[in-house]
């Protein structure tokens, strides 16, 4: 489906964002341990994979499956660090652990400022400022956020309040800035490097920053291969573009039975081109009959 520009997967239950000007789909299962062929195929539909990561526990085993499957489907890949609120391991330990594991460079978009009660915010490299967190009075509120450039360095020092966090940012930024290579957007739409993110959902602290990275950066929907013809055997293969008017799509998930006191069927389309509109009768490749 696409009713705007950007899809994604985030490695179930479904959700519908309105972010901007744009609308998009997060679909996926967070910490789950069974992973059948619906997720496999839902993965189909997606433009746009997020790999989420607990800051303690870095990689799991669900998570080497989802990364399998999304590498296969030659999905963009980006990376968010979870829990940065609690204790951590080394931001260097965890891209560490991605590029022995997958063989997959991560390029730090974002930057922690400490761990656990001493995390202080995150650094963004891409415009060297500093977004302090602070919690939020009531749990689950959204933090408070404020932003300093990096060179104002007495309004960091203030807000770090922490000599050993505060050089260790400059330090870290220094060696990242000298060592690491420059992000490069065909290595990310290639799968072949990861933009990499730190925050605390709980907290509501960098996933809107996040979210705003991803929807300039992530891939907008791409062309996709249809069949179009009587039948199988007189089919021509066919590039369906986004932008065409005419309403296509493919069932990537069917469900059945769900509820035993009634005769359920449900089925998940990605909308390919066009718009979809209730009521809209449409075709559909084992049925001579058009259907609502």
């Amino acid at each position: 489906w696409i009713f705007g520009f950007l899809d994604f997967w985030i490695f179930g239950f479904l959700d519908f964002w309105i972010f901007g000007f744009l609308d998009f789909w997060i679909f996926g299962c967070f910490g789950c341990f069974g992973f059948g062929g619906g997720r496999y195929r839902a993965l189909a539909a997606a433009d746009n994979a997020v790999m989420l990561l607990d800051a303690a526990k870095g990689l799991e085993p669900q998570t080497r499956k989802l990364f399998e499957v999304a590498r296969m489907r030659g999905l963009p890949l980006f990376t968010f660090v979870n829990k940065m609120d609690r204790p951590a391991l080394s931001p260097y330990d965890i891209m560490d652990q991605i590029e022995e594991e997958f063989g997959l460079e991560t390029h730090p978009i974002f930057w922690p400022i400490g761990d656990g009660d001493r995390f202080r915010g995150v650094l963004d490299r891409t415009t060297d400022v500093v977004h302090f967190f602070q919690k939020s009075s009531t749990r689950g509120g959204k933090a408070i956020q404020r932003e300093v450039p990096l060179d104002d360095v007495d309004a960091v020092r203030e807000l770090v309040d922490d000599p050993e966090l505060f050089d260790k940012l400059y330090e870290d930024h220094e060696l990242l800035e000298g060592l690491l290579p420059e992000l490069d957007m065909e290595r990310v739409m290639a799968a072949d490097q990861s933009p990499l993110f730190f925050g605390s959902a709980m907290n509501n602290f960098g996933v809107q920053l996040f979210l705003d990275k991803f929807m300039a950066m992530g891939t907008s929907p791409a062309m996709r291969e249809a069949l179009v013809g009587d039948s199988k055997d007189k089919a021509e293969e066919t590039a369906v573009e986004p932008g065409d008017d005419e309403f296509s799509g493919f069932v990537f998930k069917t469900q059945a039975n769900l509820d035993p006191k009634h005769r359920d069927r449900l089925a998940f389309v990605r909308i390919v081109s066009g718009t979809y509109t209730r009521g809209l009768k449409v075709g559909h490749s084992r049925s001579k009959n058009n259907k609502r």
